[in-house]
């Protein structure tokens, strides 16, 4: 039977009804270390002019995408944990599954820019300056958000056209697949149509890395040691960050090869829940810690902040003290 509601049942969350409030403060302190550590980064590399280049953009770029990432799910995951709500409305869950769509696809767009960099850097050092600009890399992140917008909007599109026979989600947000399980009309052309262009694109997308680093660890080869251990450090974090995000990315695929099999909601929505999570969690730890320059100047923020604090407090103290002698 063809469904006319407006809305959605997200079954994930009756499974954790009974544990409903741990899960919030859980999915609220996650979501809070989520923000903090990359709004830290981003403030971070936009004051401090030393960093207005290519390579801390594009990592300025990449906490930035996992904010969006992280912000289309744990917000209305943390207000249906709180009041106890189930449902989320067509438009909303269309919005949704967009979004964390359009992060997955400029998520793997800005790995490839990085590695790209990073390969003009270490192979052709001389004219990096030229060939990696600030404007170029700018160029390069917008040309990977048009691209990841206009690929999910096609797929956003093509399955709002479709009939849905039911109203019961098997997770905790809305996916795509999940929408597609419950069409009672010929998807065909969704699957095609999501499945040959996610898999072309990362098909290029991995080959720039590939590519990339290949030529890196050869080049390394022919370096003085230090400069080689300078190259590795700077490759081994990208690669670092690239694999949480591989990682997440197989966590998907494996939640979409199990669909068939009788799994409890529960095992569906925490699959899921890994690879949407990870990557916006671990990337700013990432490159916060390992980036030499970058970690320097977020120490020197941080105790800046701290001696502004205990500044504030003393000279609070100190009025109080005087208030407390007058009277």
């Amino acid at each position: 039977m063809e469904n006319v509601s407006t809305s959605f049942i997200l079954l994930g969350l009756s499974e954790i009804e009974g544990l409903r409030y741990v899960y919030c403060t859980f999915s609220f302190l996650v979501y809070l270390f989520i923000l903090g550590m990359s709004f830290m980064v981003i403030f971070v590399v936009m004051t401090e002019p030393s960093l207005h280049e290519p390579m801390y953009i594009l990592i300025c770029n990449l906490v930035l995408n996992g904010i969006f990432g992280s912000s289309s799910f744990f917000p209305k995951l943390l207000i249906d944990l709180f009041t106890s709500s189930k449902n989320i409305s067509r438009d909303a869950c269309f919005v949704q599954f967009a979004c964390i769509t359009i992060f997955a696809y400029f998520e793997i767009g800005t790995f490839s820019i990085m590695a790209y960099d990073r390969y003009l850097a270490v192979c052709h050092p001389l004219r990096y300056i030229t060939l990696m600009t600030n404007d170029m890399v700018l160029k390069f992140i917008f040309g990977c958000l048009a691209f990841s917008v206009m690929a999910v909007s096609i797929g956003v599109f093509l399955t709002d056209q479709l009939n849905f026979c039911g109203t019961r989600i098997q997770n905790i947000f809305c996916d795509k697949m999940s929408l597609l399980v419950l069409s009672c009309a010929d998807s065909t052309m969704n699957k095609v149509h999501g499945e040959a262009v996610w898999s072309v694109y990362l098909s290029l997308t991995v080959s720039v890395i590939i590519f990339s680093y290949i030529n890196i660890f050869l080049i390394c080869l022919k370096l003085s040691k230090e400069s080689r251990k300078k190259a590795i450090h700077t490759v081994m974090t990208h690669l670092l960050g690239f694999s949480v995000f591989i990682m997440g990315v197989l966590f998907v695929f494996m939640r979409y090869r199990l669909n068939g099999i009788d799994l409890p909601i529960t095992a569906h929505s925490l699959i899921s829940v890994i690879g949407l999570v990870t990557p916006p969690l671990f990337n700013p730890l990432i490159y916060g810690i390992r980036t030499k320059a970058l970690k320097m100047k977020m120490i020197q923020k941080l105790q800046k902040f701290n001696l502004l604090m205990t500044f504030r407090y003393n000279i609070s103290s100190h009025k109080c003290h005087v208030k407390t002698l007058l009277f």
